[in-house]
């Protein structure tokens, strides 16, 4: 009887709630089309809450026990716009709603995180962002991840040293004003040097996102021209099952050998995924100088990764182990044969004239030569993502240490010339708050803590020192109708310090060493302490003139404190063959950035134009260093010595795209890029001592255009998956706007790339599922002699003249790559 009355009373009560429940709430159903024609899967989402659902085969949906009052409905589908439409909920009443949604270019949908509060669709940007997938990461030959996107993104370049250094400028702005990310995580790998390359698996990225223009509203110091943001790859697939790849790769012209294995799980929310890459390279090769000494390298990376994904939101754990050994090149060379030669003495001993020529074995190995560097980055990264009502907070914490050593006397191998240990600490919070009145807020702290730490060498370009840097953001976004309203402003503070440091000789070996304070010497670097601080600002404008024609327009005020080098530096870095001096007096830099573009998303075209003009104060410069007799001053013998400087700078230029698909030959992609950059020197003084060679600043890239044809099967061939053929054309012109005070930089002569590429998926069983993929490409197909404005190794000459007339060293020759996936 006991248990017969309390299960009346839990009917009862069941009753009663079902009955107050339907009493506040309501249904609403619908259909909805595409072209007139029902559209299957398309999700239909109560906006503000977890409630969705998918539609049918005929396009129908039904969403029950919806709130009364007022709703809004998100109906969105691949390919297609999105929509939004608001109603009023009725208790107890069912609602019709139907929707008809406009094919969307599928560059409209793309979603970036970059450059931007949250993530957006990248229509919704003001400012210019790139995406580069990993599949047009893999159709281009390259030695490492920059150059991959160099090819792929206009306005992009690279200053490189040999074929595995390649720093990224952006719009002719480079080293520390260039913010390279990991997953958000900012990079920081002693990035103030010029051969100092980026500590990243270019096998395990999965997409690169580019801002051009300044982002420090966001990212604070250092991104003053803009972020290159390195997106590794998710767990995805089947849950409960075990899948990955298998990467191999070969490149003919250094005999390049690349592994990749990569394994992915994911089950009940769990992800977990693990990454194993290792490439070796020999020296590379041009059809003028056959091998080059000191450009081999070997690399390994190791990446895992553990995470959680659930309602409530997500957290993810990362960690990564880069190990290089890159060898250093100096382009010494027999003055008649121009054969390379080897360094087998230091100090007074090394004559340049009577070293030995390298051994044509020498040339061609995977042996690192004894002058080389030994790069270690541990990276510990930490992502979460918390769901706050209709709010989100994100926190990013990462641990990271660069290890350095340049090892740079030949007599004693074993002895580094540089060794520096860089540890930083990196944080990052954000919080984006719910929609009020259409205005979406984002709030953001972030910084980092960093100490350096000179260790066993005999060359010290910087002090021991340590930084923090902290800094607060407000964003906003609102939309009116056709027009997509952003910005915000953000405070940065950045302490700099260290205490003195001493060099003396070592007795035991004659080299020069750090020493305590007692030693009676004067320090090679007097004790420092420097405050910068520096208001960023942004606002800018998406207007969508038609739903295919864009305009953008955004005004940007960025900053970047100086870097270490640029403040504290006082000697010799062995790799570089450069003494650098600093400058204690600077203060931070402060751009103003305009940048206008239009956007046209055709039936059978997509078309884009932009144009930027970038003033800059207290732009920071090197220039060689004179003596008062006018002549350089030399103070290590075979080594230029540069001090820096501040000025005034003007950065302007263009940038292009055509993009033709037509419909009637929907395997047929044409494809064009154009970018221009001139920067002009605004600095007075500087004008006036050194006349029109001081009218341009240095690192500036030629005008680039670049065209590509590609023919892509669309259907399956038998076995084969996308086939495609692809040719490409790379057009450098001469840089006749260049540096030339000191004859820092000359010009150079422009060259044009002939690249021919060609591959396929493999599919098996009879779903057709892809589990091999093949990617060839041939570059510089010509074998053409050339040298990039952007390559320091044209500059790595001993002597004033040539008997070929050619001088420095010239770029890579003819590659033949094979790459090789394997799907499981």
């Amino acid at each position: 009887m006991k248990h017969t009355l309390t299960l009346l009373l839990a009917l009862l009560l069941s009753g009663s709630n079902q009955w107050a429940l339907a009493q506040s709430t309501g249904s609403i159903r619908g259909q909805v089309l595409a072209e007139g024609k029902p559209l299957e899967l398309a999700t239909v989402v109560l906006s503000g809450s977890g409630m969705g659902t998918a539609t049918d085969a005929q396009g129908r949906y039904e969403l029950q026990q919806v709130s009364a009052g007022s709703q809004e409905l998100v109906i969105s589908s691949i390919g297609f716009q999105s929509q939004r439409q608001r109603l009023t909920v009725v208790a107890g009443q069912t609602h019709a709603l139907n929707a008809q949604l406009t094919p969307t270019p599928a560059a409209l949908q793309e979603v970036v995180v970059t450059g931007v509060s949250r993530a957006t669709e990248l229509r919704k940007s003001p400012v210019p962002i790139a995406v580069l997938s990993r599949r047009e990461v893999h159709l281009n030959g390259s030695n490492n991840v920059i150059d991959a996107a160099v090819k792929g993104v206009p306005g992009l370049s690279a200053v490189t040293t040999g074929p595995n250094i390649s720093k990224p400028f952006i719009r002719g702005l480079g080293y520390n004003r260039v913010l390279t990310l990991y997953n958000g995580l900012r990079q920081e790998g002693q990035q103030w040097g010029d051969e100092h390359g980026i500590e990243i698996d270019q096998y395990d990225i999965d997409r690169i996102e580019v801002v051009k223009g300044p982002a420090s509203l966001i990212y604070g110091s250092d991104a003053v021209a803009g972020v290159i943001n390195m997106l590794p790859r998710l767990p995805n697939g089947p849950a409960g099952e075990l899948h990955g790849d298998a990467l191999t790769e070969y490149q003919t012209n250094n005999n390049l050998i690349g592994t990749s294995l990569g394994l992915h799980y994911n089950r009940n929310g769990w992800q977990y995924a693990a990454r194993g890459s290792y490439r070796l390279a020999q020296a590379y090769r041009n059809a003028l100088e056959g091998r080059v000494y000191g450009t081999a390298f070997r690399e390994l990376n190791l990446t895992a990764m553990a995470g959680l994904e659930k309602t409530w939101g997500s957290t993810q754990l990362y960690t990564t182990l880069y190990d290089n050994l890159q060898e250093i090149p100096d382009g010494s060379r027999d003055s008649l044969s121009r054969r390379f030669t080897r360094q087998i003495f230091d100090g007074e001993l090394d004559d340049i004239k009577q070293r030995p020529i390298v051994a044509d074995a020498d040339l061609a190995t995977y042996r690192i030569n004894p002058l080389h560097q030994h790069i270690q980055h541990y990276r510990l990264l930490s992502r979460t993502r918390l769901k706050l009502g209709t709010g989100e907070l994100h926190a990013l914490l990462g641990a990271q240490q660069n290890i350095r050593r340049e090892y740079n006397h030949p007599t004693a191998p074993a002895q580094a010339g540089l060794a520096v240990a860089l540890n930083t600490y990196n944080y990052d919070l954000r919080y984006a708050a719910p929609a009020w009145q259409g205005i979406e807020t984002t709030l953001g702290l972030n910084g980092m803590y960093q100490t350096n730490t000179n260790r066993n060498a005999t060359d010290f370009p910087i002090p021991d020192y340590s930084l923090f840097d902290v800094g607060g953001y407000l964003y906003l976004k609102k939309t009116f109708g056709k027009l997509d309203l952003s910005g915000g402003l953000r405070y940065d503070t950045r302490v700099l310090r260290w205490a003195d440091f001493y060099v003396g000789e070592n007795p035991a070996t004659g080299f020069p060493q750090q020493v305590g304070a007692g030693s009676g010497l004067a320090p090679q670097f007097p004790a420092f302490r420097g405050t910068y601080r520096g208001l960023s600002a942004s606002i800018g404008a998406t207007y969508n003139l038609s739903d295919r024609l864009l305009l953008r327009a955004n005004v940007a005020r960025g900053y970047r404190a100086p870097n270490i080098t640029e403040v504290g530096s006082n000697g010799l870095d062995p790799g570089a063959h450069i003494v650098y001096l600093g400058n204690r007096s600077f203060g931070p830099e402060f751009s103003l950035q305009q940048d206008l573009g239009l956007s046209a998303y055709l039936p059978d075209a997509e078309l884009s134009a932009s144009i930027f003009n970038n003033s800059i104060d207290n732009y920071i410069y090197q220039a060689r260093l004179n003596g008062p007799d006018g002549q350089p001053v030399v103070l290590v013998p075979g080594n230029a010595t540069y001090q820096y400087q501040q000025g005034r700078a003007r950065l302007y230029g263009a940038e292009a795209t055509v993009n033709l698909h037509p419909r009637a030959l929907p395997s047929l992609l044409f494809s064009n890029s154009l970018a221009y950059v001139t920067g002009l020197n605004r600095e007075a003084q500087l004008l006036e001592a050194n006349g029109s060679a001081a009218k341009y600043l240095p690192l500036i890239p030629p005008l680039r255009t670049r065209s590509e044809v590609r023919l892509t099967r669309e259907h399956p061939w038998g076995r084969l998956l996308h086939p495609y053929v692809r040719a490409v054309l790379d057009y450098n012109a001469p840089q006749n706007r260049f540096y030339a005070v000191d004859n820092t930089e000359t010009r150079t002569a422009g060259y044009a790339l002939l690249g021919l590429g060609a591959g396929t998926g493999l599919a098996s069983g009879p779903e057709k599922r892809e589990w091999l993929q093949f990617f060839l490409q041939l570059d510089n197909a010509l074998n053409t002699t050339y040298q990039s404005h952007l390559n320091r190794l044209k500059y790595f000459e001993y002597y004033a003249a040539s008997p070929t007339g050619r001088r420095g060293i010239y770029n890579q020759g003819r590659n033949l790559s094979l790459k090789i996936t394997m799907v499981f």
